[in-house]
């Protein structure tokens, strides 16, 4: 069974942004708790002040503010997609499904107000300035049969309009719309740290078109870095969906978002026997552990770039090769791990002197806990240096 690669370490002494795998911002509350993640911005407008939140489905009397607490779609559901055939968003990536309220006892509501079910998610992105938000939706949000408006739609008028917070009278000033915004911007945000592919390559469950996996090793594998079991669905025993439980502190737009047990939602994949396929229709990227000594004394793969913009190494974008044994072996994914087979990323390299810092399309790019980790949650790049074509 394949098994995944420590990402390429360090050879030189590097500036370490210190991150773990959380939710949202570097507030202290997510630096120390697994799952945990702290209050952001207000993505538009003024959404209700909340200076006392409870924790949704732990209330035990009666709440009445419903702009500060979610109910009775207490528990939300960040929800992904792994889609095979046909073949959708990156090779790389589990693409967003949505973001669901669930009431606390795994039932829901669906399609809550319909006079709020919009027919134009992509203009009313860009009406409000979110073009980056709604290209990130493009790559990453994707409908199997290619209408992604008709997707973010239904997502939004079935899920979106039954969340308690996202209400228009929630707001202050309300504008036509703009909770929108709110739900999407807040499900991207989620997604964008719930690295599911990176997350299961990190336990050796890579996308093969002969291995299988136990259920039990899936949700291990995930649990380990959301800090609460998982629900995966399988489809004729295939690994095609993830969705994540939270309890929310707070509203949507502000709150904080706390792992959960599941609300009595039943993972639908077998005991064993789990296929996990490429989207490629590859067998996916086979690890090795082949090492080398560099610079430095350290005995670990260093990185060459091949630029597409430029002849300088580590200068504008291109791909991260590596080099073991005096010979390349692979390249570097989005995420920052090293494979020896697969769809290599593209990297930006900026340089400032000797001083180089890299970003992927997952993040910045630093060394995190003695591991180069591409992610949104790396606020600051880490600082790396050259040696010729050897990235140090």
């Amino acid at each position: 069974m394949p098994s995944s690669l420590p990402s390429i370490r360090t050879i030189a002494k590097a500036a370490v942004v210190g991150v773990s795998q959380v939710l949202l911002g570097a507030d202290s509350s997510c630096a120390s708790s697994p799952g945990v993640c702290a209050r952001s911005n207000v993505i538009r407008g003024a959404a209700a002040s909340c200076p006392s939140p409870q924790l949704s489905c732990h209330n035990t009397t009666a709440v009445a503010n419903l702009c500060c607490f979610n109910a009775p779609g207490g528990q939300l559901l960040q929800t992904q997609f792994w889609d095979t055939a046909p073949a959708t968003g990156p090779s790389d990536s589990w693409t967003v499904h949505g973001l669901w309220p669930d009431h606390c006892d795994g039932t829901y509501d669906a399609t809550c107000d319909p006079s709020r079910a919009y027919t134009n998610i992509a203009q009313i992105l860009q009406r409000y300035g979110a073009t980056d938000l709604l290209s990130y939706m493009q790559t990453y949000w994707k409908d199997y049969q290619g209408n992604d408006e008709s997707f973010w739609e239904h997502e939004w008028s079935k899920h979106g309009t039954c969340i308690s917070t996202l209400e228009t009278s929630c707001y202050t000033n309300y504008q036509p719309q703009e909770e929108v915004v709110d739900f999407f911007q807040k499900t991207v945000d989620l997604f964008k740290n719930l690295t599911s592919y990176a997350w299961l390559s990190e336990a050796g469950i890579v996308p093969s078109s002969s291995a299988t996996y136990t259920s039990a090793a899936i949700e291990t594998a995930l649990e380990k870095y959301h800090g609460h079991p998982v629900t995966i669905g399988c489809k004729n025993g295939q690994l095609n969906e993830i969705w994540y439980h939270f309890d929310v502190l707070g509203s949507v737009q502000t709150g904080t978002f706390v792992a959960a047990d599941p609300d009595g939602t039943k993972s639908t994949c077998p005991r064993t026997g789990v296929k996990y396929l490429p989207k490629s229709g590859s067998a996916g990227p086979t690890a090795t552990t082949t090492t080398t000594t560099t610079r430095g004394g350290g005995s670990t793969p260093t990185a060459a770039p091949t630029a597409t913009s430029t002849n300088v190494p580590f200068s504008g974008r291109g791909n991260l090769m590596v080099q073991t044994g005096g010979s390349q072996k692979g390249c570097i994914i989005s995420g920052g791990t090293w494979y020896t087979s697969g769809t290599c990323a593209s990297f930006t390299a900026t340089t400032t002197g000797d001083a180089i810092t890299l970003s992927s399309s997952k993040g910045n790019c630093a060394v995190v806990n003695g591991a180069l980790t591409c992610a949104s949650t790396v606020s600051t790049a880490s600082v790396f240096d050259a040696d010729g074509a050897l990235l140090g």
